[in-house]
């Protein structure tokens, strides 16, 4: 048990040393880079592409490294839009890390303008491996949605304690649900009082404009 603690923490340690030197790549470019990490199915990709159209909208520049298992199909979603995009498949690994991340960056990075306000990482679907991981992003996002648990906050504190902002998705669903959205930001802030907490329909659209309007304004502090 102690050596997998051990080979755990040299290969953290090597990620981060990689994702400093991403940080100082997206710094050059005055990118504000999210990181958006979920379990499957919490309609990641949808907020997604509803928070890109309303950034190009405001006239913010915007591009995308779009993490998978296997398939490119989400990427191919995110290139419909119009936003820059590059894709990574992961091949069954659960999570991104600074590398992979910093590979996709190389790739994607001749294709985009000399200033970029906002970079958006979609990782991989999994609420544990990715939270550990450094990309090299200025804040990690959680996203859950109104079709979990209300203690998905507790069952997984390590994302929600290094998250800066939890997006509580389609909550459009909420009357047909037995849902307790002020148990799920009560657990939430257990884990992490400074939380930032948004309630999100791509679908209706609800709180969407606030979303945004917080991102881009961490992207102007940022440059």
């Amino acid at each position: 048990m102690t050596r997998e603690i051990k080979v755990e923490k040299r290969v953290l340690s090597r990620n981060d040393v990689v994702a400093t030197r991403n940080r100082v790549g997206f710094t050059e470019r005055g990118a504000y880079v999210v990181n958006m990490i979920s379990s499957p199915g919490t309609g990641k990709t949808t907020i997604l592409e509803a928070t890109l159209g309303r950034i190009v909208e405001a006239g913010r520049s915007v591009a995308v490294i779009e993490g998978d298992v296997q398939t490119e199909n989400d990427a191919v979603r995110v290139a419909a839009t119009g936003v820059p995009v590059e894709a990574v498949v992961t091949g069954g690994a659960c999570h991104l890390d600074a590398t992979m991340v910093g590979k996709a960056w190389q790739r994607l990075e001749p294709s985009l303008p000399a200033a970029l306000d906002i970079l958006i990482v979609e990782n991989v679907g999994n609420l544990v491996c990715p939270s550990a991981y450094d990309v090299g992003e200025d804040e990690k996002v959680a996203l859950v949605s109104v079709t979990e648990g209300e203690d998905k906050p507790l069952k997984y504190p390590a994302l929600f304690n290094a998250a800066t902002t939890c997006l509580v998705t389609k909550v459009d669903l909420l009357p047909y649900l037995e849902f307790d959205v002020e148990e799920l930001v009560k657990n939430a802030r257990a884990v992490n009082p400074a939380l930032n907490i948004f309630l999100l329909s791509a679908k209706s659209g609800e709180g969407m404009d606030e979303w945004v309007e917080y991102l881009i304004g961490k992207a102007k502090d940022n440059s």
